[in-house]
């Protein structure tokens, strides 16, 4: 028997955490947190202790599969490659973008796997791509854009200064932080409390965050965005706008004061439910303490009017004098200028438009809202074959009803993953990626090129163990599959000459074909000046970086045209325009209840269902409908109870429990959950839950113009008890 202890970093979420793993005879028995990691310090999460059992699962892929009726076949990757290749040849000879790819949050955390699935789309010529940001985050890349002229100038907290921190829409505590490696939250905001400063938790919901926090204020669903109108309102009228610097490096002050004056803090208070004393006295707090903040997140986004609110909470800041500044809002530094260098060379540019609905790219993506009218509705350069990668967009997409069906229309439909879940049971072709412990990586994009870190460092990994089967990466996947497209990776014959070689010298010796992923990891390191790959893996607890610069982001760093940050601009203003008719409806008087999400510790969005410890128990083998005891009681329902919830596109049934620390008229409803028609989940699948998705509306007229973001938050929805049967595996979309 072989005992070995091997350093690695979690990449199931953007804290990265550091861990240590036990191997016997070369497989994964034990993971715990290195204590010694410079950056999370002995801090991982239940789900990232026990993401080998996700990984080791009877139910991983380890070959390509085809469709062959109702199942699947097992096939050799050279048939694989070859008659995929062959369908992507024939449909582009037509149009090129009647091939599209959508790019899951899976892709994300591997640095290698984004940039190669882009590569493999800029061959085939497509702009056809969708990505999982528009289900969770669009809202900030089209704020940052519009201000700063970049949608990856995500200003953070400074947690080790700040004094007065307003948490927004979302729940670090149990999600890890939004745009921002915070690997040990409670720690973080405790240590705010204990130097003398506050944390304030503004949620429909008295979260685990919030219980941590110093203060928790209920506020509205969909009402975030008159919160901060009412705030930056304040501010204005207080005369606390840092006028020396809107003259010197900002626009659009005199258009963005004018959208917010009509909203006082006495006026919202009927639509966010929060008194005016208690928010004036969050701007007094706020303009008092030495450096202050926000921070928000899935939840705001998710939301209606979710950018404006964001873009507006972005202006308090910028107003107040609290950007790029210690103790306040800080600019990550990346391994290199990337705004600059994507500025330079026309990267995430806007230009691009959508067949439907008219929708400009943003992060190189078009909505995934308008995904199935891409597919069923005919026309020049309809959707008719698509690519899925890292995700599973028919459980996390609005109204992933209907996008089943749209995907059932496709004349090709391919997915990498590592399991057959929903979407990969409805492919004509399953290709079998690698895990991330199975694969040598850095960290992803955000911290390596952006600096979104709480603590900066920078690290690499080596693959923990070797891949099942025939498990590829997912960068020679795609480099395979431009070869047997006719196309070459990045649009470049040279490229994909160069990196056919690399893989066919690589893979000499070799069973396993694949590109020198090590060498790519090595060469983008020594691009940027960095340490080598190599010295790196010798260091595992990280090695210390400079944190970020201050002062100098409005007078150097700014992408916009104009050098200025714009605190209005057409796009916002004109998303603004729908806020009276939107305080109208939130104030009139309404039957039914306003739906949320929610997040539980032992889950990550759909991952981790498939994790048989994870989900024992009651509270574990289902998603549950949660609502304030007194709205129960008026119902006349009782824990337990089995409810029909239902919205204007769908209906799901689920068992009753009461939560005490929700807002009245408000029912929360986990996400994530809802496995039964995947084919390859064996775990997932027979355990209860509802896709709550389904309760969301998509199609261009049910998203927002500027970040394409649909609502998966805030749903009108009623509730009523059902009289069905209600044995676990009944808690499904009916």
């Amino acid at each position: 028997m072989t005992v070995e202890t091997k350093h690695t970093f979690c990449r199931i979420c953007e804290a990265s955490c550091g861990l240590e793993m036990q191997l016997v005879d070369g497989k994964i028995t034990d993971i715990k947190p290195n204590a010694d990691h410079i950056g999370t310090s002995g801090f991982a999460c239940m789900k990232g202790l026990n993401q080998h059992a996700m990984y080791d699962s009877p139910d991983r892929l380890t070959q390509p599969l085809k469709r062959v009726g109702d199942g699947f076949e097992p096939i050799s990757w050279k048939q694989a490659n070859r008659e995929i290749g062959a369908k992507v040849k024939a449909l582009r000879a037509k149009s090129q973008h009647s091939i599209g790819m959508y790019v899951g949050t899976a892709a994300g955390f591997s640095i290698l796997h984004p940039i190669f699935a882009e590569g493999f789309m800029r061959g085939i010529g497509s702009h056809n791509m969708y990505s999982s940001a528009t289900q969770d985050c669009a809202n900030r890349f089209a704020s940052a854009t519009e201000m700063y002229g970049f949608p990856f100038l995500q200003p953070f907290p400074d947690l080790e200064r700040i004094n007065y921190l307003v948490v927004i829409g979302t729940n670090p505590v149990v999600s890890k932080w939004t745009f921002l490696q915070v690997p040990h939250p409670v720690r973080r905001l405790k240590q705010i409390s204990a130097r003398g400063g506050k944390v304030v938790v503004v949620d429909p919901r008295e979260t685990e965050t919030a219980k941590v926090s110093d203060q928790h204020v209920f506020i509205s669903p969909n009402a975030d965005v008159f919160f901060f109108a009412s705030f930056l309102n304040e501010v204005i009228a207080r005369g606390a706008v840092r006028q020396d610097l809107v003259d010197q490096y900002m626009t659009g002050f005199d258009d963005l004061a004018a959208l917010v004056k009509p909203w006082t803090a006495e006026r919202t208070a009927e639509a966010t439910g929060i008194d005016a004393d208690t928010l004036e006295t969050m701007v007094t707090e706020f303009l008092a303490a030495d450096g202050a903040g926000f921070v928000s997140g899935t939840g705001l986004g998710m939301g209606r009017y979710g950018t404006v609110a964001h873009w507006l909470s972005e202006c308090i800041i910028a107003l107040t004098g609290n950007l790029d500044r210690k103790g306040g809002m800080l600019i990550g530094k990346g391994v290199f200028d990337f705004a600059a260098f994507a500025k330079k060379n026309a990267l995430f540019n806007r230009d691009p438009v959508s067949r439907i609905g008219g929708f400009k790219q943003l992060n190189g993506a078009f909505p995934g809202g308008i995904l199935a009218d891409e597919i069923l509705t005919p026309g020049d350069d309809q959707l008719k074959a698509m690519f899925v990668t890292g995700g599973n967009p028919l459980l996390t997409m609005a109204n992933s009803a209907r996008l089943s069906e749209a995907f059932e229309a496709l004349e090709l439909l391919v997915v990498t993953d590592i399991y057959l879940n929903e979407t990969a049971s409805l492919a004509d072709y399953v290709l079998p990626a690698t895990s991330p412990l199975e694969r040598a990586d850095l960290p992803f994009v955000f911290p390596l090129f952006l600096g979104l870190q709480d603590v900066p460092y920078i690290a690499a990994t080596e693959a923990v163990v070797d891949p099942p089967g025939e498990a590829r990466d997912e960068a020679t996947i795609y480099t395979d599959l431009a070869t047997a497209s006719g196309v070459g990776i990045f649009g470049s014959g040279v490229a994909q000459t160069m990196f056919r070689a690399m893989a066919r010298l690589n893979s000499l010796g070799h069973k396993r074909r694949g590109l020198p992923i090590r060498f790519l990891l090595n060469l983008l390191l020594r691009i940027t000046g960095q340490p080598s790959f190599k010295s790196l893996v010798k260091r595992p607890d990280g090695v210390a970086r400079e944190g970020p610069d201050t002062g100098n982001f409005l007078a150097e760093k700014l992408t916009t045209d104009n050098g200025k940050l714009n605190l209005a601009t057409e796009m916002m203003l004109g998303e603004a325009e729908g806020l009276e008719a939107a305080f109208g409806s939130l104030t009139a008087a309404r039957e039914g209840f306003k739906l949320i999400t929610r997040r539980h510790h032992y889950t990550h969005n759909s991952w981790t269902q498939n994790i048989e410890k994870l989900t024992r128990g009651t509270e574990r083998s289902t998603n549950h409908a949660y609502m304030h005891p007194e709205d129960a009681a008026e119902l006349g329902l009782v824990e337990g109870d089995a409810v029909d919830i239902r919205s204007e596109t769908a209906a799901i049934r689920l068992p009753l429990k009461m939560l005490a620390e929700l807002k009245r008229g408000v029912v929360a409803v986990p996400h994530g959950w809802g496995h039964q028609r995947a084919k390859g989940l064996r775990v997932a699948s027979s355990i209860g839950g509802a896709n709550v998705n389904l309760l969301a509306a998509d199609g261009p007229d049910k998203l927002e113009r500027s970040s394409g973001m649909a609502h998966l938050t805030g749903i009108d929805v009623t509730i009523t008890k059902s009289e069905a049967d209600i044995s676990r595996n009944s808690w499904s979309g009916m």
